[in-house]
């Protein structure tokens, strides 16, 4: 980074344009003929898009709230369930030749990461007005048009620049030599998405789009940390030459993507942060803790999604297993061996947030 384009660490304030603004870079990143998001630098090094002032920002962001005595949220590591087929399932399926169950999976993790470009449509309530005492100089004033288009752009793509979905679908291909994509995948998850129960609100008393606004944060908040696992998973299995066709270029796709998302779990936790230690106005003019709002979510989100996520890949990767299996020497012997690597994992009691609403147990 240049001086001329040095930032003040201290800066709290930022336009949409700058949280949006990419710096140079000496050459791009391409993707199965794609030019996508970020590049590399003079040193070789991938440097993640709209980070020239948005990585800073978010430091000063957080910087603040440390100052002002609170504590960032955090999810611990022993909340996030296993990917399931695990690694050494997955590598014996590729050995074997069955490779559908992994194009699959790989095809899901595409598509819900170009769902993330439905945080750009989240409904930005006039928050200066919500909460006691304003936002200022905080990330929750940076959402509109701001922080919320840097992550959907990052996650979908932008105008005629690839995104995280591109960046996986590379992965995937580059990894697997442009393998046949299962035709049912997007309808699957779709018809998934629409038999989750819709609930109505949980804090009525609240403006109704702060409380969809903060619930839908929670979410996207918890689905990005328990990501991490997903690409642990597929920088191992997409790097190991012995079931990658170009291990190298694979893995180091999906490195990038890891890389990329840790502004969205960074702004993400520093706005719900800043949320959690300020007060709430009520619609009937009272006032209640925004610890107990962001608490609430989080705690409903995670212990859902502890229990979901790994019946869901299961789910996705049994109904067509057997069949699958087929192509493979021996597929009993391939699927008790398949089911031998299995690793056993139950939620944790806790989710570490606090419920008073009376959340619904499992």
């Amino acid at each position: 980074m240049s001086a001329a384009t040095e930032v003040d660490p201290t800066r709290l304030i930022y336009t949409n344009e700058e949280l949006l603004a990419n710096g140079d870079y000496r050459e791009p990143l391409i993707a199965n003929e794609v030019r996508c998001h970020g590049g590399f630098l003079e040193d070789g090094l991938y440097r993640s898009p709209r980070t020239l002032h948005r990585a800073p920002a978010i430091d000063a962001w957080k910087k603040q709230l440390a100052d002002q005595g609170h504590e960032l949220i955090d999810l611990t590591r022993d909340l996030t369930p296993p990917q399931y087929p695990n690694v050494a399932q997955a590598k014996l399926l590729l050995r074997n030749g069955v490779r559908e169950p992994i194009v699959r999976a790989l095809t899901i993790i595409s598509i819900v990461e170009g769902f993330g470009a439905m945080i750009r449509d989240v409904r930005v309530p006039k928050l200066e007005d919500l909460f006691v005492g304003g936002v200022e100089g905080t990330a929750l004033a940076h959402l509109r048009g701001g922080l919320f288009e840097a992550h959907a752009r990052d996650e979908s793509g932008y105008r005629d620049e690839g995104g995280h979905k591109q960046m996986w679908e590379a992965a995937r291909d580059e990894a697997l030599e442009n393998p046949k994509i299962p035709g049912d995948v997007l309808m699957r998850i779709m018809g998934r998405r629409q038999k989750r129960e819709k609930t109505g609100p949980v804090f009525p008393e609240i403006d109704p789009n702060l409380e969809r606004m903060l619930g839908f944060m929670c979410q996207v908040m918890v689905v990005e940390v328990f990501a991490e696992g997903t690409f642990d998973w597929g920088i191992e299995l997409l790097s190991d030459p012995e079931v990658s066709a170009k291990p190298k270029v694979a893995g180091d796709m999906v490195r990038h993507i890891q890389q990329d998302e840790k502004p969205h779990v960074e702004y993400l936790r520093t706005a719900l942060s800043e949320a959690r230690a300020r007060t709430l106005r009520t619609v009937d003019g009272k006032e209640i803790q925004g610890q107990i709002v962001v608490d609430e979510f989080m705690h409903r989100i995670l212990h859902s999604m502890t229990r979901e996520r790994q019946v869901e890949q299961r789910t996705d990767l049994r109904e067509n297993l057997i069949e699958a299996m087929k192509v493979a020497q021996n597929p009993k012997s391939l699927l008790e061996k398949f089911d031998s690597l299995d690793e056993e994992w139950n939620p944790p009691a806790s989710t570490g947030f606090a419920s008073t609403r009376g959340a619904a147990a499992a």
